[in-house]
This record gives C-alpha cells, structure tokens and sequence, in this order.
C-alpha cells in the first residue's frame, strides 16, 4: 500500500506541474479567456479528487499522522483554488480587470506554488516510506519482511 500510495503521489505532481503550464498556456493564448483556461480549470478538478483520494489512501494504509496531514492539505489548497478565481473576478463586474482583482488572482498562483512544494514533500515522504519495510507496533519489521532476526546456519 505505501508503494501505491507513492505512486499516486507521484501522480499528483506531475498533474500539478501539467497545471502550471496549462495556467501559461491559456496566458498566452489569443482565445478568449474562459475558453483559454478550459484545460487549466477541467485539470483543476482532477486535481482536487486526486489530492482527496491521495488523502483517503494515507488514512487506510496508517500511515504517519503528518503525511495524511499534509495530504489533506493539498486537498484544501485545491478546494481554495477556484474560491480565490471568484473573488477575484468579483472585483472586476463589468467585465473589466481591477488592478484589486489582478492582485487577488496573483494568490492563484502563489497557492498553486504551495501545492506544489507540499505535493514534493509528501512525494518525497512517500518514497521513502515506500523503501523502508512497514513495522510492527514494537517496532520490529513486520513477518514475512526480509529484514527478520539473523538466523544461526547449525
């Protein structure tokens, strides 16, 4: 389940990166902006179910209190996403952008920037945690695992 659980995480990044570039893309397209943003915005969705799956994931498998934090954390930032693109545009009614609003959208970015860093860390986490053999509530490897007690060869 950890190796899952890093794979997954893995996947997140990655979506969140594919993000980034779909918000410069639509930037820098010549398309109206609601049609510009489309991909970005239909990602950012994908993007708030992963981050939530990615969280349930760390809950069922037990691990490590912070990294099930953290997942969720990436969930909430997502949720904030669109909240912060409304209010945003709330300051712009006639259709026109506000430097106010220009502003506020700019926490778009900075909030998408910290999902990434807290998405690299719980990767990061996650890969080690993968690369270590689970243990038991004493603190000895788990049965089966290959790091079991020496045995003498009589």
């Amino acid at each position: 389940m950890r190796k899952a659980f890093a794979g997954l995480a893995a996947v997140l990044l990655a979506v969140i990166v594919v993000q980034f570039f779909l918000a410069a893309s639509g930037a820098f397209d010549s398309a109206p902006l609601d049609e510009a943003f489309r991909p970005h915005r239909g990602l950012g969705f994908v993007t708030i179910l992963l981050a939530v799956i990615l969280t349930v994931v760390a809950a069922v498998a037990k691990l490590p209190g912070r990294i099930v934090g953290l997942s969720g954390l990436i969930a909430g930032l997502g949720v904030l996403q669109p909240v912060i693109a409304v209010i945003a545009r709330a300051f712009g009614d006639s259709g026109d952008t506000t430097a106010a609003g220009q502003l506020v959208f700019g926490l778009h970015a900075v909030n998408g920037l910290a999902m990434a860093i807290v998405a690299h860390t719980v990767f990061r986490q996650a890969r080690e945690l993968a690369a270590t053999p689970p243990t038991t509530r004493a603190g000895s490897p788990t049965a089966g695992s290959a790091a079991g007690p020496a045995r003498s060869a009589s």
